[in-house]
């Protein structure tokens, strides 16, 4: 669900993104587990990590309003 919304902002946002499941594809598995998260979604932002649908860093980190 919350994969979904993050996908959706980006979209909007004009932002070109990787999109990875994990659950069918094991390197990226293999990454969420390197950087220690266990959960979904996560995006990466110039090596920042957000966790979840958090709106108002990713923004921030994108340079966006």
């Amino acid at each position: 669900m919350f994969c979904n919304r993050v996908k959706e902002f980006l979209r909007k946002q004009n932002v070109a993104f990787t999109d990875r499941d994990i659950s069918a594809d094991s390197s990226a598995l293999a990454e969420l587990e390197k950087i220690g998260v266990m959960t979904t979604p996560v995006t990466v932002v110039d090596g920042e990590t957000v966790i979840g649908y958090d709106v108002n860093r990713l923004k921030a980190l994108l340079g966006v309003s």
